[in-house]
């Protein structure tokens, strides 16, 4: 069978059935990672002497990478991109570690994610950078950036990944895969923490189809115990809402940024009409700039602290001499931030959700560019050099519209629906109310069916193994 034809359901069906040995497609993917990693550096730690540890889940068999950040797994190494966390071993499974572990995941290595995840562009000093599978000279974006080369590229079809502020969405989009950010703590993040940047950070994955993505979702989510909130109840399964028809949606639509991503919106509003949804222009109506100012506040504050502990807990003097430059000052930042001024930045998410939530009153869904430009050469979102502000400033520009998703805590996903003339994908976003992931992967379902994508390879993946 080939390889590129089937998505991690497909490979794990195989499995159980006997068709093929259980450490088949593992094998599969360290040879794609043998033969493309060398140019893409989109994993950065390979684990040796993989086995699934279940033969009967949902995913037995299937080869996984994870992010470097996020979950953790008994005896793997987790660096997050920084020389900071250089040789840090996890003691065991987080929660969603172990929910991986339970499915039947092969775990393969981690894919490369800038320092402390920090960046719309995987450029790390640590680790180096990461390149895009359709243009080596462009970004794969970030934070998942090595997360999306490698399922872009083939190596596996689907990469556990984190988002908190569009860092699976934008790669997604970048790369021309699909991406889904769940719900606040739809997935939880314990045991050690009950939420990353404030509840911003939510925990999930990038994938070639909607489906594995929903069938990933449904192995993964639900409150851990002690967590202070969880997400509403789902009824039935997300997998099922894939092959469900979302009946007619309102849909309201913004468009901004270049050419090619307001292209991108217009021939997905055209879709959605053909589709037979309503689909009219229609900006969510927050504070911009509020959540701008409470986003750099909440993860400068965030990022001090567990840079703080961290190196506490290993004896480190001097932590910043570990940093990039333009991280160290992003600490220095968030330790000057009062207590005030951060219970400022968490009013303003809240009255981000409190926007959403009317917003989604109206309309089902909210369509948009899941970024403002197509993914940019390398170095041109790299922090190099650059201020913090400065750095911050162009961060925020290339994505502007993904970070009230995890300020609202609602659910948003970017759908490779668009190619450039030059053949660069760019990602549509759409986004739904709070909990409404069911709804979002249904009208992927219906997306992914009259405009598919897996057929739709960069050159490199072609390579002969």
């Amino acid at each position: 069978m080939e390889y590129d034809s089937l998505d991690a359901l497909a490979m794990a069906d195989l499995v159980r059935r006997g068709e093929v040995a259980p450490n088949h497609f593992v094998k599969e993917a360290q040879a794609r990672i043998a033969a493309l990693n060398p140019t893409l550096n989109a994993v950065v730690h390979e684990f040796l002497d993989v086995a699934p540890d279940m033969m009967h889940g949902p995913f037995t068999g299937v080869p996984l990478l994870l992010k470097d950040t996020g979950v953790a797994l008994k005896g793997a190494p987790i660096t997050s991109g920084s020389r900071l966390h250089k040789d840090v071993v996890s003691p065991a499974d987080n929660t969603l570690g172990g929910r991986l572990r339970k499915a039947g995941f092969a775990f393969i290595g981690r894919t490369n994610t800038p320092e402390l995840a920090l960046s719309f562009t995987t450029e790390g000093h640590f680790h180096g950078t990461a390149r895009n599978p359709w243009d080596l000279a462009r970004t794969p974006g970030g934070s998942s950036g090595g997360a999306a080369a490698a399922v872009a590229a083939g190596i596996v079809p689907l990469t556990q990944c984190s988002d908190g502020a569009g860092s699976i969405r934008v790669p997604a989009a970048h790369c021309g895969v699909f991406g889904m950010k769940p719900s606040r703590l739809r997935n939880p993040s314990g045991p050690a923490i009950a939420e990353g940047i404030g509840g911003m950070a939510t925990l999930h994955a990038i994938s070639r189809s909607v489906r594995d993505s929903a069938a990933l979702l449904d192995v993964t989510h639900g409150a851990d115990v002690g967590d202070p909130w969880g997400s509403p109840p789902i009824e039935g399964s997300f997998l099922e809402a894939v092959s469900r028809a979302p009946g007619p949606l309102r849909i309201g639509m913004e468009i901004s940024g270049d050419a090619d991503c307001c292209a991108a919106v217009e021939a997905a509003a055209a879709l959605c009409e053909k589709l037979g949804h309503h689909v009219e222009p229609a900006a969510p109506g927050y504070d911009r700039e509020a959540v701008k100012r409470a986003w750099f506040t909440i993860s400068a504050v965030s990022v001090a602290r567990g840079v703080r502990n961290l190196a506490k807990a290993r004896g480190i003097a001097d932590p910043l001499a570990l940093l990039e430059p333009v991280n160290a000052e992003w600490v220095r930042k968030g330790e000057a931030i009062s207590g005030t001024d951060y219970l400022g930045a968490i009013d303003a998410l809240h009255q981000s959700s409190r926007a959403m939530g009317r917003y989604f009153t109206n309309y089902d869904i909210y369509l948009s560019p899941t970024t403002d430009e197509s993914a940019p050469l390398l170095g041109h979102l790299a922090g190099d050099g650059m201020s913090v502000d400065a750095f911050f400033d162009r961060f925020w520009a290339h994505a502007p519209l993904t970070a009230v998703f995890n300020a609202s805590g609602c659910p948003a996903m970017s759908v490779p629906l668009h190619w450039t003339e030059s053949g660069i994908p760019v990602g549509v976003q759409f986004g739904a109310a709070f909990g409404a992931e069911a709804l979002l992967f249904s009208l992927a379902g219906q997306l992914e069916a009259a405009s598919p994508w897996a057929a739709r390879r960069p050159k490199i993946s072609e390579v002969t193994l």
